[in-house]
C-alpha cells in the first residue's frame, strides 16, 4: 500500500514537526509505504494576496494533477468525523490513497467533489503542519487496526 500526504505548506525542516513526521513515516513502513508532499507554488503565494477564492482555486491548481491514480480523500473541517475505526476503512483494501490538506482558506467545493471521500480531523482549527502530524498518527493506528496491531489499544 502507497499513502502519500499532499499539503499546502512551505517546504521547511521544522524542528518541532519534522521529527514526528519521520518517527510516523519509519512505524509505518512494515504496512504501508507514506510520503509527504508539501505544495507551495508562486500562484499560491499570489493567491493569498487576492481572496479566499483565488487562494482556493490555486490549491485545486496545484493539487488536479495529484488526483489520478489513487483513492483520494481530502480533509475539510465541514465533513463527517470519522472514529480511528471508521477511518482505518479508509484504508482497506487501497492500492494507493492520496490525502489533501488544503492551505489557510481550505479547498473548494469543486476540489471536494473531484475527491473520492472528505472527512474531518474535528471542529478544532489546526495549523497546517499539526494537522499534517495528526494525520499521520491516525494513518498509523489505522494501518495497525487493519493487521491487528495492539498499538490502537
Amino acid at each position: 500500500m502507497k499513502i502519500n500526504i499532499y499539503i499546502v505548506d512551505k517546504k521547511s525542516k521544522d524542528k518541532l514537526y519534522a521529527p514526528l513526521i519521520e518517527h510516523y513515516t519509519k512505524i509505518a513502513k512494515p504496512f504501508a509505504k507514506v510520503e509527504v508532499f508539501e505544495i507551495f507554488t508562486k500562484e499560491i503565494g499570489k493567491a493569498h494576496d487576492i481572496s479566499t477564492e483565488a487562494s482556493q482555486k490555486s490549491y485545486t491548481l496545484a493539487f488536479e494533477k495529484y488526483l489520478a491514480g489513487g483513492y483520494n480523500v481530502a480533509l475539510n473541517p465541514d465533513s463527517e468525523e470519522l472514529d480511528s475505526f471508521k477511518f482505518s476503512n479508509l484504508l482497506k483494501d487501497k492500492g494507493v490513497i492520496n490525502f489533501f490538506i488544503g492551505g489557510a482558506f481550505g479547498l473548494e467545493s469543486d476540489f471536494l467533489t473531484q475527491c473520492n471521500n472528505d472527512i474531518s480531523l474535528g471542529k478544532i482549527t489546526l495549523s497546517h503542519k499539526l494537522a499534517k502530524v495528526v494525520l499521520m498518527e491516525q494513518i498509523f493506528r489505522g494501518l495497525t487496526i487493519l493487521n491487528n496491531h495492539p498499538y490502537h489499544k
